[in-house]
């Protein structure tokens, strides 16, 4: 094997840094047949995906890095929260990661890219349920502005370029399969979208200032501080699938295979910050409507376990002026959950 990863930049280094900003994420795994095809090509002696060795990726990864660094870009790397896969993504290192997106967006997708987002950590990411998930209905009926978004657009700057009329059904489907193909969003097999390994890695810094609440200075010390955005007690990364401690208080979080490694150190399994039993079946997620805990809190009202597990069709479109005569969907009783969290603590 060559050392051409650890010496001077060259054309294979270049080669690389092409096939990477051609994906924008990889794994080792992925880069071993990438990297013996340009091995081969430049030593002009066949190199096998099996000869490249973890050591060559790496360096290969850091020699990209010294050559991109001037231009405020950068490859880092996550754990992916269920396989713990590493993934690498390069990422801007300056900019604020939303405003990235207008280079290839409209303002208006980027408006309803937003509201999406919102929906996800605010919506849909309750004391009771905190999914931090969409299915595609859900958010392609944020294509349009309400009313409350219209509120909310008077109280901060509407994003540069927009019309404020919100897009049509058909523009925000394809917005989300862009989304995917991109690299931002991932999508279940239960077809909820989610943000990305790396979207939460470039989005990182931008989603605890905008949705955690840390209160102002003039408020009450006692007053409790609003955190959408948590991280996994083990490993310090954001969390948006795992389990969570059963008392509804307590903000410990882990993921699914943190807890094999953090739990086999411990005397007994009990939450880290509270002490109470942990179960393993209080989630965060997706599963948090369709896994035990959130068939088990949706028992005390008729119908709404069997839509949870049930999941809500992609291809199925419900008529607006229907909605209220119908069944309603998981998160909507999931709002009204809110609201009761906030009737009990008053």
């Amino acid at each position: 094997m060559s050392d051409d990863g650890d010496s001077q930049y060259n054309d294979s280094n270049r080669a690389f840094l092409q096939a990477f900003i051609a994906r924008s994420t990889l794994t080792y795994e992925e880069a071993k047949p990438i990297l013996a095809a340009i091995l081969t090509a430049h030593e002009r002696r066949e190199t096998l995906p099996e000869d490249v060795t973890e050591r060559d990726f790496n360096a290969y990864i850091s020699a990209a890095n010294s050559a991109i660094s001037p231009f405020d870009l950068e490859i880092r790397s996550t754990y992916h929260q269920t396989t713990r896969t590493r993934i690498y993504a390069l990422v801007n290192s300056t900019s604020d990661p939303i405003t990235q997106l207008a280079t290839s967006h409209t303002a208006d997708e980027i408006s309803y890219l937003k509201r999406v987002l919102d929906a996800m950590f605010e919506t849909y990411n309750t004391a009771r349920h905190e999914i931090m998930a969409i299915t595609p209905m859900q958010a392609v009926r944020l294509h349009k502005l309400t009313m409350e978004n219209r509120r909310e657009t008077q109280d901060g700057p509407m994003t540069q370029g927009s019309a404020g009329q919100g897009i049509t059904m058909m523009q925000a489907e394809k917005m989300l399969k862009t989304l995917v193909e991109e690299g931002w969003f991932e999508k279940s097999r239960k077809g909820f979208y989610s943000l990305s390994p790396r979207a939460l890695m470039e989005l990182r810094g931008w989603l605890i200032e905008t949705y955690n609440d840390f209160g102002d200075e003039d408020e009450d010390e006692d007053e409790e501080r609003v955190l959408k955005i948590k991280l996994c007690f083990a490993c310090k990364e954001l969390i948006t699938v795992g389990q969570r401690c059963p008392k509804r208080g307590c903000p410990c979080r882990l993921h699914d295979i943190c807890t094999q490694n953090f739990f086999r150190t411990q005397k007994a399994k009990k939450c880290p910050l509270c002490k109470t039993d942990w179960t393993g079946n209080d989630f965060v997620g997706e599963r948090a409507v369709t896994g035990s805990e959130g068939s088990t809190n949706g028992k005390r009202r008729s119908g709404v376990g069997s839509t949870a597990r049930g999941n809500v069709p992609a291809e199925v479109e419900e008529p607006e002026d229907a909605e209220e005569n119908e069944q309603p969907e998981e998160p909507e009783e999931i709002e009204e959950d809110a609201d009761e969290d906030e009737d009990e603590e008053s």
